[in-house]
């Protein structure tokens, strides 16, 4: 996989992409992870890359001259296939197919773990990243194929979100992390909040793991890690369950785990009327 992004602060982005799980992937040639200064294709002499807006307002726009330019130079040097009957055969995520150009910006598609996974299987990708108030509109009705959003709050540029997502994607790459299992079995990978973890020492300060880790018996495990993760989805992100992927067996044990659930909250808002006289 390929990854370019567009940007003022490329120096920002070899930080990360030198780090982790990043860094790895990008050691082992599982990605390959580009910052460009967008600013080098600036076509002015002061090499200003943002504007004031037409009809006024405060603020500054990018400019679409130079995120163009370095976006198309990008697409001009892809890897071509062999030959015109490659190109012709080339399927959406294949060699040949012609990147995904991302942009960060708050208007976007919520990002989430299944829009990972279907970047994920793309063979390139590019990313915009923008400062101050805005892009001028023609970047976006006329460049880009994708609008991406992290949330809903104000950040200071576009890199953070897109390292964000970058960041989401490659660890889904085959290799990239060292227990292939992990990306399965991580928060949202299966729809749900993953299971509590404990490690060693089996007590600390009073507080014990629970038996059943202890119990060597891994059929058991596995159910009781089950049952943690959709409680703690139903306890904290109900909403998740409406699109998970559930079995009978789930929804049963979801019946029992809301019972247990309203009772719960009944009997603490009881004490509360108790205390409150």
């Amino acid at each position: 996989m390929k990854i370019d992004v567009l940007t003022l602060f490329p120096e920002m982005c070899e930080v990360v992409f030198g780090t982790s799980i990043l860094g790895k992937a990008r050691d082992k040639g599982i990605a390959r992870l580009n910052a460009v200064n967008f600013r080098d294709y600036a076509n002015n002499k002061h090499s200003s890359v943002d504007d004031t807006p037409y009809g006024g307002g405060g603020g500054m726009v990018l400019k679409p001259e130079p995120i163009f330019a370095a976006a198309e130079h990008l697409l001009d040097n892809l890897e071509s296939p062999s030959d015109s009957a490659d190109e012709a055969n080339a399927t959406p995520h294949g060699e040949g197919a012609k990147p995904r150009i991302i942009l960060m910006c708050p208007q976007g598609r919520p990002f989430d773990q299944r829009v990972a996974e279907e970047l994920a299987r793309e063979k390139h990708l590019i990313f915009i990243c923008g400062h101050y108030e805005g892009y001028d509109e023609r970047i976006r009705e006329h460049l880009v194929t994708d609008e991406l959003s992290i949330g809903d709050y104000v950040l200071t540029g576009g890199e953070l979100p897109a390292l964000t997502v970058i960041d989401a994607v490659v660890r889904l790459q085959p290799g990239a992390l060292g227990n292939e299992s992990s990306a399965v079995t991580d928060s949202f990978s299966t729809g749900l909040l993953e299971y509590p973890h404990y490690t060693r020492p089996a007590e600390f300060r009073g507080w014990k793991v629970p038996d059943m880790l202890l119990s060597g018996h891994h059929a058991n495990i596995e159910a009781w890690r089950r049952e943690q993760s959709l409680k703690r989805t139903l306890e904290r992100r109900p909403e998740l369950l409406e699109r998970a992927e559930l079995t009978p067996k789930d929804h049963k044990l979801l019946e029992r785990l809301k019972t247990e659930l309203n009772e719960a909250n009944a009997g603490n808002r009881s004490k509360e009327e108790e205390t409150s006289f």
